[in-house]
């Protein structure tokens, strides 16, 4: 069963079990929309959401003391695809969007995305051109992307003169 990737565990917080996460997501409060998370394959209940500051704390069943919590460091936190909530209108998971056939406005290809780089002020799309060469950014905003079709697996942009030299 396919999995997403929500985060990763980076300290012990306080001395009741809490878990400090690091989000994959743009979306933190994501956590609050779900039951459970798997690590090492293991299915736990979240009992409890909060925040500090672009961190997730979570409150996990069966973590109960610092030390447990602890022993999570570095741990990836994932959910099975068919229990994730739906994604807004324009929001898309980044292992759907990797591989995509990258077309100019014309439909030319240009190439395939590689990577995402999730960023603060907006993600970057890695673009591998056709033919060789150089990976290119791509600030994934609206100037930039201006279709995003997975079914037909196919990400549109706008080339501007010195994008593919970046």
């Amino acid at each position: 069963m396919e999995k997403i990737r929500l985060g990763r565990v980076t300290n012990a917080v306080g001395l009741k079990g809490e878990l400090k996460v690091y989000p994959y997501t743009d979306y933190k409060e994501k956590f609050e929309e779900i039951d459970y998370v798997l690590m090492d394959d293991l299915r736990y209940a979240i009992e409890n959401v909060r925040y500090m500051k672009a961190m997730v704390v979570l409150k996990l069943t069966g973590i109960d003391d610092r030390t447990s919590a602890e022993s999570y460091k570095e741990k990836d936190l994932f959910l099975f695809r068919t229990d994730a909530p739906p994604l807004p209108e324009d929001t898309y998971y980044v292992k759907d969007l990797i591989g995509l056939r990258v077309v100019d406005e014309e439909g030319n290809t240009v190439g395939r995305l590689s990577d995402v780089i999730i960023n603060s002020a907006q993600d970057i799309y890695m673009v591998e051109p056709h033919g060789g060469g150089k990976s290119f950014p791509v600030p994934a905003v609206e100037e930039f992307i201006k279709e995003v079709d997975i079914e037909k697996g196919m990400l549109c942009i706008r080339l501007i003169e010195g994008l593919r030299e970046l």
